[in-house]
């Protein structure tokens, strides 16, 4: 299964923009105010899968909240990587062999907070990888994720305008 994110990097862009005029911030000053909110969300949306809850016989949230979650984090994500002009923009989704839900959020976390002090393409690269490899985890498409994101982002700009 395949994800093209050609078209969401520059919808993440221009909403970045936005953002950054109308709170008179630069890109570098939020960096790891950028790259923090994406942890958060990967735990928001860990939570909701509750994969790692041994304790609890509950199941996940309903899939609508859980892939919002999961889009939350895609658009941080999203955000960190547009500075560094990636050239991949088609990525394979996969479960790796021998892993879960709850050892592939580990592995998003661990990719992503690399990032603090390898800000670089390659390690980018990496961590959006380990990210949509959650996909696999899902039973979503590759589509219904764009589709999830694209109205996330709607929401963001009403937001933006109502002062959120």
């Amino acid at each position: 299964m395949r994800i093209d994110l050609s078209k969401l990097y520059p919808l993440q862009a221009g909403l970045d923009q936005d953002i950054a005029k109308r709170h008179h911030i630069t890109y570098q000053k939020t960096f790891y105010q950028r790259l923090l909110a994406l942890i958060v969300e990967l735990g928001e949306f860990a939570n909701e899968t509750r994969c790692f809850k041994y304790w609890s016989l509950k199941g996940p949230s309903p899939i609508k909240v859980v892939l919002e979650e999961y889009v939350d984090g895609l658009h941080f994500i999203l955000s960190l990587g547009v500075v560094l002009k990636p050239k991949k923009m088609v990525y394979e989704i996969k479960a790796k062999k021998g892993s879960n839900l709850t050892l592939a959020i580990l592995s998003a976390y661990q990719e992503a907070l690399k990032l603090k002090d390898h800000y670089s393409l390659n390690q980018y690269q990496k961590a959006m990888g380990a990210y949509l490899d959650l996909i696999s985890y899902l039973k979503v498409t590759p589509k219904q994720v764009i589709d999830a994101y694209q109205s996330k982002l709607q929401v963001n700009y009403t937001r933006q305008i109502n002062h959120y």
